[in-house]
């Protein structure tokens, strides 16, 4: 059921956000986070540390909290499928300005690379696209990622989600700060909040 990836993810990442203007970004724990760390250390950026699962929610509370800013949860294969549920939430809630973005390399890279459930036919677009998300996609090349970094800039009539399937390995580490208050202070910040 395996459909083979070509894309380097930190390659795809980068060309994701290399024009991301405002756009909030919620990374899920582990290799998203190194990913979009790699990618550049951002003030918009909200690093996940020991929330498996909860990326696209995060995303979804964000974005109804900042109804006239573009929010991207930037997740992986592993941590979407452990929260499904959260699909069909953010499909019933219907917020506009939400992109779900999953980098799928079809495996658990944090737990030591078994395969996971979207390298044996489990389709994460289809599942959206079920529970209402107005558009759905597999990338696989490069120009794709590109395409999409242009979609997603742009208003939407409810929330997308598209999987970006890329090589099944774990590059060097990017770590950004793990001090989750001042993760929060930072963002806080940015978006003209005083700490708390």
């Amino acid at each position: 059921m395996s459909n083979p990836s070509q894309l380097d993810r930190r390659a795809a990442v980068a060309a994701l956000l290399k024009d991301r203007r405002n756009t909030l970004v919620v990374s899920g724990l582990g290799s998203p986070t190194y990913d979009l760390h790699a990618a550049g250390d951002h003030d918009g950026n909200f690093y996940l540390w020991g929330a498996m699962g909860g990326a696209a929610l995060i995303g979804l509370g964000l974005a109804q909290a900042q109804p006239s800013r573009r929010v991207l949860a930037l997740t992986g294969d592993g941590e979407q499928l452990m929260g499904l549920g959260g699909i069909a939430t953010i499909g019933v809630a219907r917020p506009r300005n939400l992109d779900i973005v999953v980098i799928d390399n079809q495996h658990f890279g944090e737990t030591g690379m078994q395969a996971s459930h979207t390298g044996r036919g489990v389709d994460l677009t289809a599942i959206a696209m079920a529970c209402g998300f107005v558009a759905a996609a597999i990338v696989r090349t490069l120009e794709e990622v590109q395409g999409l970094a242009k979609q997603i800039a742009e208003p939407a009539d409810g929330p997308r989600l598209f999987v970006v399937k890329v090589l099944a390995e774990n590059p060097p580490r990017s770590l950004p700060s793990r001090d989750a208050v001042f993760i929060k202070n930072r963002f806080r910040a940015h978006l003209g909040f005083a700490a708390a």
